[in-house]
């Protein structure tokens, strides 16, 4: 029996949510493989859409946020495609692939799609297929948002992938040193607390992260992160929040930095899968091969990992 020929972009635009869903389980078989590679790249010279990353600590609410705006999304009349990304089993190395589950959307709606992947062993909580995932659906849908496991001093990932990041903090978190403390401070675009309807813990919370953003960032080019008040549950504030990733969104676009700050992000994460199968040195040795090669950068991976390789475990 012959395999099927490898999807094109063109014709997964036009393959609908079941020809997606076979799409990304044949991504997930041939990683690494020349179909893949050129697949990713040519989604990755055409994006079509943005990417918000939506992080936060375990039980602060990001899949029942994710769900309000995906609904705010799609009154807009906008396509919107969702990688929520659950964490792995430290013992069997499965996940539950949960989260899901509680992002409600219409089934019968083409014009939305939600993949569950497990992080991995990836300690910054995106694998290498949620990468490539991330990039094909860039191309095909008018918003990706890539919900993560978490974020903490190490699960940073999504900074690799994301135009916006979007950090999600709970009511009676922390204060101001302790976000700061925590390393998250650095990453986020806008910031959402949640369960606004808490009350006074919320406001509290609110200021004392409006303090550790004005510690810790300064306004770096030319944007300094908000912070607005949220409740899921009630809808309060959600359009609010659209309105902010909408407003920093529009401003990378104005000043110029979309395209740079995802060129480097893509040399980010070339750098990065390297580093994770050859380490720091493997790293090195791969620069001479990387100023040799052309084209996009999922097709330079897969020719250096080869001749890497190659080079050092050969005589």
């Amino acid at each position: 029996m012959t395999a099927q020929p490898f999807p094109d972009l063109q014709t997964l635009r036009g393959a609908g949510k079941v020809g997606l869903a076979r799409a990304l389980a044949r991504l997930e078989r041939g990683a690494g493989g020349p179909e893949v590679a050129a697949l990713l790249d040519a989604a990755e010279a055409e994006p079509k859409g943005d990417v918000i990353g939506l992080t936060g600590p375990p039980g602060v609410g990001k899949s029942t946020l994710t769900g309000a705006l995906v609904q705010r999304l799609r009154n807009r009349g906008l396509s919107v495609g969702v990688v929520a990304v659950d964490p792995s089993s430290m013992r069997s190395g499965g996940a539950l692939l949960g989260d899901r589950a509680r992002i409600l959307t219409d089934p019968d709606d083409q014009d939305v799609f939600v993949r569950s992947l497990a992080a991995r062993d990836r300690l910054g909580g995106l694998s290498d297929l949620a990468f490539g995932v991330v990039i094909l659906m860039r191309a095909l849908f008018d918003r990706v948002i890539v919900e993560t496991v978490g974020v903490g001093q190490s699960e940073a990932d999504v900074a690799l992938v994301a135009d916006t990041i979007l950090l999600a903090v709970q009511p009676a978190s922390g204060d101001a040193l302790q976000f700061i403390k925590a390393g998250v401070m650095e990453l986020p675009d806008v910031v959402a607390v949640t369960k606004a309807d808490l009350g006074a813990p919320a406001t509290r919370a609110r200021d004392d992260l409006e303090s550790a953003l004005t510690l810790a960032s300064g306004g770096a080019n030319g944007w300094r992160p908000p912070v607005t008040l949220v409740s899921s549950e009630t809808g309060d504030g959600v359009e609010s929040l659209a309105a902010l990733v909408d407003e920093h969104l529009a401003h990378l676009k104005a000043t110029g930095q979309l395209g740079s700050q995802r060129r480097r992000q893509s040399e980010a994460r070339l750098n990065a899968a390297l580093k994770a199968r050859f380490g720091t040195a493997g790293v090195a040795a791969a620069v001479p091969l990387l100023r040799e090669l052309s084209g996009g950068a999922f097709a330079r991976e897969r020719e250096v990992t080869t001749r890497l390789a190659a080079r050092l475990t050969g005589p």
